[in-house]
């Protein structure tokens, strides 16, 4: 696996509603921008050599990052592959939709729920939302939410930017009644 870069980016909501957020709603979300494994080899069929390349290793680096990052206990988390315009979709997907990759988040938050992402090709620059749920309980609605990254330089055409996101909590003064009050 080839890295070029790490980016960190921590949020703050203090005030929302012209309320005061107390204490301040914390996300965090660290990126690597990686070389694609599978870029200028035209189309790989068998994409299992580069998975088990790279999958492990990135999310072994990435989940104790986001967990220090956000630096309080992670209540919600989510994930995203980016992926240049020199790859394919599931390039990232193939990375980040296995537990060689996702099982070492949850293990350093104690999940049991699905990771949510967001995958899809685009060009440097561009802005994409992750996705985050509960890390026990993807039916809570206070922590559906999303965290909006963009990596100015990145993904070049033969790279993809991976990413975990993690929050210390649910929407800033979320207010919806429970699912179960509907059911």
């Amino acid at each position: 696996m080839n890295i070029r870069k790490i980016v960190t980016l921590v949020d703050e909501i203090h005030t929302e509603g012209g309320v005061p957020v107390e204490p301040a709603a914390r996300t965090a979300v660290v990126a690597a921008v990686i070389d694609n494994p599978w870029a200028g080899q035209g189309f790989v069929q068998d994409l299992g050599p580069g998975i088990e390349a790279t999958a492990s290793e990135l999310g072994a680096l990435l989940a104790p990052l986001v967990v220090k990052a956000l630096g309080e206990t992670v209540e919600a988390y989510g994930k995203a592959a980016i992926v240049g315009l020199d790859g394919e979709t599931e390039h990232g997907s193939a990375l980040i939709h296995t537990l060689k990759f996702g099982n070492h988040f949850r293990d350093a938050t104690a999940a049991t729920t699905l990771l949510p992402a967001v995958e899809k090709r685009a060009g440097a620059g561009t802005v994409f939302d992750i996705p985050l749920k509960h890390i026990t309980d993807a039916t809570i609605r206070s922590h559906h939410q999303t965290v909006e990254v963009r990596v100015p330089d990145a993904p070049r055409a033969g790279e993809i930017v991976v990413a975990l996101a993690a929050a210390a909590q649910g929407r800033p003064q979320a207010r919806l009644a429970p699912l179960a009050t509907e059911q």
